[in-house]
């Protein structure tokens, strides 16, 4: 108290003099530039001519807000024309000795509170019969002590760490043809021979909640209608799969949709036709954004999931932020999660992983020695999440079966110059082994015979003709690969859970271990593997570095949202859980609106566009 007391003094002074000292506007001067204050000095990295945050908070008093040190402000400062008379200071040091005393005297108050209440009591001796009801019934050895706390300094032990795979990678970008980050892959064909290729081919849409539009334009034009595609479709043929990740869309979707559309979309789900992955508001960043914040974008998305649908989602869906963090994995696996999908690392760093087969492994915190935070990853092998890049190792061919490029759709054509073909009984035979020697080529990436080829891409879906032209053309590539044996391998339309669900299942039966492993108990079969995914880069030196630094005035207002939102919902749990009362329940009630306002808007804050 007494240095908290001496600061203030300090500063005090220091005002005292700066209000005494003459302004040089005053005395005509050509400068133009005021002296900085000190909480302008504090944050040096704001822009000092910005727009006052009262404006942020929807004060139109001239008052000083509790925020006016966090951030700088442009409100210009009154100036006298006649310089006054310092007033006496005795008033304010009579004031600032009454504060003190009254300040020292409660905190004498709140400990002789504790004392009473909280009594020190001496240890008890070895002899007396507390202490030997509270000994422990089974003694620790010495060697188990001395090996846990070795292997507590030591950290976790895994097969891979990043900065063993960053310091190997000697990062030369070589052409690799055909996959051209790769290498020309090939195959025997009797890989298959014992377990068949089983694919799962899961149809998405990404929909970024602000990208080029805001979230409302987003919405208006396209998200809506891909929410409409999906029911629609979905509904005339139970082999359709799909999944939904952006949560802030379907919350708004959920408030336009007829009682029919909401009641298919509920069977929908149930009956596995539809899976929601992640469940958070957004698809958030993992660079900038704060653990806090991360947690109220997944909580409020989640919630109101479940309260409207009644689905917990189990899977996480992660294609397009600009590299992972342990951290979200590590909140993934404590919100119940059991596996998750990612994309965007370094394109040397996926082909280092593929060569050896590691695409699919569990991510373990670099601290946890007991296993106790692993999650079971599968990392994408190629340059994107769209449909060229999804089926195989050759864009080239890849593109020709993404037939929403066919004419007649608003997207463009293959840069390839070979465009996708309505699929037909005299060409099904020669499509449909062209698209499994692209799935057999991915799957020798991976250890498993269960491929996963995800089928969408920004904001695909958008028109009932769209999607029938990707559903009906697969239906039938699939049917002729599933009703021809010799060919080894089963193709279906499915979601996330399909494919883990799958994987796990043939993971039980067979040993994809490798000698010396460490693995998992999660999962047998796969490497263990710590570390981060920063920084990204998708091709040559091409890496996404700069959204860690920029717009710091943004960054700044979201962290004092952090943590105002926090101290309310704390206070609101604290009036909540101590005031029984019919006027207190009142409160929290007419609150909670605001409070999820809030949540809203640092949730969306936290997407990764």
């Amino acid at each position: 108290c007494e240095d908290e007391w001496s600061n203030l003094i300090r500063k005090d002074n220091y005002f005292n003099q700066e209000q005494r000292t003459t302004d040089p506007k005053q005395q005509g001067s050509s400068s133009s530039t005021p002296f900085p204050s000190s909480s302008a000095r504090s944050i040096p990295f704001l822009p000092q001519s910005t727009m006052p945050f009262s404006s942020y908070l929807g004060s139109r008093r001239p008052t000083t807000s509790v925020f006016s040190h966090t951030l700088p402000t442009t409100k210009p400062k009154n100036h006298h024309h006649h310089q006054t008379r310092p007033k006496p200071r005795f008033r304010r040091l009579h004031l600032r000795d009454l504060i003190l005393s009254l300040s020292l005297l409660l905190s004498l108050l709140l400990l002789l509170f504790l004392l009473l209440h909280f009594p020190l009591s001496p240890s008890p001796s070895p002899s007396s019969p507390r202490a030997s009801r509270l000994r422990p019934r089974f003694r620790r050895s010495n060697t188990v002590t001395a090996v846990a706390s070795s292997r507590e300094r030591e950290g976790a032990v895994v097969d891979v760490t990043t900065k063993e795979l960053y310091e190997r990678i000697e990062f030369r970008d070589e052409d690799g043809g055909a996959w051209k980050q790769g290498w020309r892959v090939e195959y025997k064909g009797d890989e298959w021979d014992a377990e068949r290729l089983k694919v799962f081919v899961v149809p998405h849409s990404h929909n970024d909640p602000g990208w080029k539009l805001t979230v409302e334009e987003y919405y208006e034009r396209q998200s809506r209608h891909i929410l409409d595609t999906i029911v629609e479709t979905l509904e005339k043929d139970a082999r359709r799969k799909f999944i939904w990740e952006e949560m802030s869309y379907l919350q708004r979707w959920w408030k336009d949709a007829s009682e029919s559309k909401k009641e298919s979309f509920k069977n929908l789900v149930s009956n596995g036709q539809l899976e929601i992955v992640g469940g958070g508001w957004v698809m958030n960043d993992e660079a900038n954004s704060h653990y806090y914040a991360i947690i109220e974008q997944m909580t409020e998305g989640n919630l109101w999931l479940n309260e409207t649908i009644g689905f917990i989602p189990r899977n996480a869906w992660a294609i397009d932020p600009f590299g992972y963090s342990p951290t979200m994995a590590y909140l993934l696996r404590r919100m119940g999660f059991e596996n998750m999908l990612i994309q965007r690392t370094h394109y040397e760093l996926k082909k280092e992983l593929a060569r050896h087969k590691n695409l699919e492994f569990i991510w373990r915190q670099s601290w946890d020695f007991e296993e106790t935070t692993d999650i079971f990853v599968h990392m994408m092998p190629f340059y994107s999440y769209d449909i060229p890049h999804t089926c195989g190792p050759e864009p080239a061919v890849c593109c020709q079966f993404d037939f929403a490029r066919m004419r007649g759709f608003m997207y463009e054509f293959c840069p390839w110059r070979k465009n996708p073909v309505e699929t037909n009984q005299d060409n099904v035979q020669e499509r449909a082994e062209l698209l499994l020697d692209q799935y057999r080529k991915k799957s020798t990436l991976y250890r498993t015979n269960t491929l996963l080829v995800p089928l969408g891409d920004d904001f695909r879906y958008v028109s009932v003709d769209e999607a029938e032209a990707q559903f009906r053309n697969y239906q039938m590539l699939f049917d002729y690969i599933n009703s021809n044996p010799g060919l080894n391998a089963e193709a279906k339309f499915g979601t996330l859970d399909d494919y883990f669900h799958a994987l796990r299942e043939e993971a039980d039966r067979v040993n994809y271990s490798r000698p010396g492993e460490v693995g998992s108990g999660e999962i047998e079969g796969f490497p263990s593997l710590s570390g981060d995914f920063f920084t990204y880069a998708d091709r040559q030196q091409d890496y996404w570095s700069g959204y860690y630094v920029s717009r710091p005035f943004f960054k700044a207002v979201d962290r004092v949202l952090e943590h105002t939102l926090r101290a309310t919902e704390m206070l609101m749990a604290l009036v909540f859980g101590h005031c029984h009362r019919v006027q207190c329940e009142k409160l929290t009630t007419s609150f909670a609106y605001k409070l999820a306002a809030a949540r809203r808007n640092l949730a969306l804050f936290q997407h990764h566009d």
